[in-house]
């Protein structure tokens, strides 16, 4: 919609009324000031005053320049330009009242002056008097009816008062006067559906594809007005009719679809689809909107049919967006399949690497997927894109950890703490990895404060509360307080099979024996690919229940599987139980 400079959309905080101020009130009834006959002495000195008043203005002066106005208005009170200027320094000091006042003196005294009254239509629209605006906009419209600026702030006006017909007229009589354009019809049709005048709008969009029949978004909107009426199946006849002259319109295709998504005829919804996602023309974020909106529903196989689909051929028509690759990325995660959605992430950095979620989300399948080196990799990578990002950090030093450089992580894992990242979760992340690799390099006691540290902000977190127990037997420290924190884990997530391994050794250091039996099994049976730990500690434990033949056979089990403690040989050798 065309706006003039001086006036703008604002918010009504009064009632609306009829209108009561009629433009005679202020050409008739306002009384004039009284004319004075002027020496040349009080001309001369009226004109010095004015102009010296002009000055003080320009400069923002407005205390010297009103005494200056002030001045020329005592020795000529009738003198209608000073009236003008003081009133609209008095609009500039937000006082109203008194602009208002000044300015309907000027007026009635010089009625024909165009100034003067879009001076008034400022005042009345800071104080908010829309019901008397619109006289001052019509006398306005009178005074310069080649400025067609001033028609539209009339036609604003009674939109803002919602008086819809007479807004109507406004936009008509604009239309007789300087032609039509799109933002009148555009108008218009939007008041028309607004007062549910769906006859009426028909009608006016049936004469815009007469006049333009190219243009396709009148189609659309015809639709859309049949809908509102209650005929659906109206609406996709006025939709298929245009398809036949415009086969392979994205935005028509996607009307359409979205008319048989309403009935539920997904299939027919889906076919329209695919031929509106081949359209290039059709906006990417547009096609992105649509595949994410049937994440929702991916517990239904189909769905994740059309996404996966829907997403190649944004791939196939957008090769160089990388927001395609990385849609296909979300819709192959979504799917867990990780491989292939690291394939994708990695596409769309090489298009676009400035995208931060990519490079978060493409680390998060490498630390999922054991991909520990391109981790390390494509973590320092996006790191001196982004080097203010914990997670970034986080997920580097996990990387660094993993392949046993502690160190190393223990630097990322610091200059993640150093970020002072907002999220909780990520905080307690970086101090149970903090502890981990402590651990690793027996550095116990920082170790310990890792750890202690992320309970404190987290003191249900089953990971920190297991590993920092089972750290503990280890080291044969802390046994009772291990307990309790393993036992709390298992509380926390029953049925873990590496907690109740935990818990079992924590068991076995305590020396309750059959006890830790009873969970070593159960952390075996929970586990059928139990790691060799798993069996060393149960030889362990059957060692001590003096079933050593059995223990022996786990120990060697433990050694099969190319794990277990450095003194498991040992163990085998010596067929006894190492400290």
């Amino acid at each position: 919609m065309k706006k003039a400079g001086f006036l703008i959309f604002f918010s009504i905080c009064t009632s609306l009324f009829a209108f009561s101020q009629k433009i005679e009130y202020i050409k008739e009834k306002t009384d004039p000031p009284s004319k004075k006959i002027l020496t040349f002495n009080d001309s001369l000195e009226i004109k010095n005053s004015f102009f010296a008043g002009l000055q003080e203005k320009l400069v923002l002066n407005y205390p010297q320049s009103t005494s200056h106005f002030e001045k020329v208005l005592k020795l000529d009170p009738s003198n209608h330009a000073a009236l003008f200027e003081l009133a609209n320094i008095k609009l500039e000091e937000n006082n109203l009242p008194q602009a208002e006042e000044l300015i309907k003196k000027a007026i009635s005294l010089k009625s024909d002056n165009e100034w003067y009254w879009i001076s008034l239509a400022e005042i009345y629209k800071k104080s908010q008097k829309i019901n008397e605006l619109i006289p001052v906009l019509t006398e306005v419209s009178k005074l310069a009816p080649k400025q067609e600026d001033y028609f539209y702030d009339r036609a604003n006006a009674y939109l803002l008062l919602e008086q819809f017909d007479n807004a109507l007229a406004t936009y008509r009589e604009i239309e007789d006067k300087f032609g039509s354009s799109d933002e009148i019809i555009s108008v218009r049709q939007r008041i028309l559906l607004q007062n549910g005048k769906y006859e009426e709008l028909e009608k006016e969009l049936n004469n815009q594809i007469l006049k333009n029949p190219q243009e396709i978004k009148n189609y659309i909107y015809l639709s859309e007005v049949i809908v509102k009426s209650g005929n659906r199946s109206r609406s996709i006849d006025i939709l298929q009719k245009a398809k036949t002259q415009f086969p392979s319109n994205g935005m028509l295709r996607l009307a359409l679809a979205d008319q048989f998504t309403a009935l539920k005829q997904m299939e027919n919804a889906f076919i329209e689809l695919k031929v509106a996602f081949e359209d290039a023309n059709l906006n990417i974020d547009e096609k992105v909107r649509i595949v994410l909106s049937f994440f929702p529903m991916f517990a239904e196989m189909k769905a994740r049919a059309y996404a996966n689909e829907l997403a190649s051929i944004t791939v196939k028509v957008h090769p160089g967006e990388a927001k395609a690759f990385a849609l296909q990325g979300d819709v192959l995660f979504q799917e867990r399949k990780f491989e292939e959605a690291q394939i994708s992430y990695k596409k769309a950095l090489e298009i676009n690497d400035q995208v931060y979620q990519i490079w978060e989300q493409l680390l998060s399948i490498e630390l999922n997927r054991g991909d520990f080196k391109d981790l390390i990799e494509d973590g320092n990578k996006a790191l001196t894109i982004f080097p203010n990002q914990a997670n970034l950090y986080l997920y580097t030093g996990i990387g660094y950890a993993q392949v046993s450089n502690h160190e190393k992580a223990i630097v990322f894992l610091k200059g993640a703490l150093d970020l002072e990242p907002s999220d909780k979760e990520i905080v307690v992340q970086i101090y149970s990895s903090l502890g981990d690799s402590y651990n690793a390099l027996k550095k116990f006691k920082e170790s310990d404060d890792a750890y202690n540290r992320a309970l404190v902000l987290d003191p249900n977190n089953s990971y920190v509360l297991n590993n920092y127990a089972y750290y503990l037997s280890l080291r044969g420290e802390k046994l009772m307080e291990a307990e309790e924190m393993s036992r709390k884990s298992l509380e926390l997530d029953p049925d873990n099979p590496s907690s109740e391994d935990t818990y079992a050794w924590i068991l076995f250091r305590l020396k309750r024996y059959s006890e830790a039996k009873k969970w070593i099994e159960k952390s075996i049976q929970g586990k059928p690919e139990n790691n060799a730990t798993q069996q060393e500690h149960y030889g362990d434990i059957l060692y001590f229940l003096g079933d050593e033949m059995n223990a022996i056979e786990k120990w060697k089990n433990a050694k099969a599987q190319g794990g277990g403690s450095e003194k498991l040989n040992k163990k085998i050798d010596e067929k006894k139980y190492i400290d």
